[in-house]
């Protein structure tokens, strides 16, 4: 399988990073977040909080994610894809 097709999959490791980033910033445990549990109505994330999640994504991966991604980062699943598809700082 090729990876020239498929966007770039993150590591146990990275994923784990995205967790504590965005469970600290949301202010709960990062058991109590699912891969499938949305910031917005499990969490009470507002667009702030989202800017900051992205900032804070952004510095500590070192990647470039651009704001008009902000919609589709509704929870974990779909922040993984966006920092897979981000290109490196």
């Amino acid at each position: 399988m090729s990876n020239l097709d498929t966007p770039t999959t993150l590591d146990d490791t990275q994923k784990q990073t995205i967790r504590e980033i965005v469970s600290e910033i949301l202010e709960i445990e990062p058991e109590e977040m699912t891969e499938t549990s949305l910031f917005k109505e499990d969490h009470e994330a507002d667009s702030l909080l989202a800017i900051e999640i992205l900032a804070a994504l952004e510095r500590t991966l070192k990647v470039t994610i651009d704001q008009a991604e902000l919609p589709r980062m509704v929870n974990l699943e779909a922040v993984y894809a966006v920092v897979a598809e981000a290109p490196a700082a």
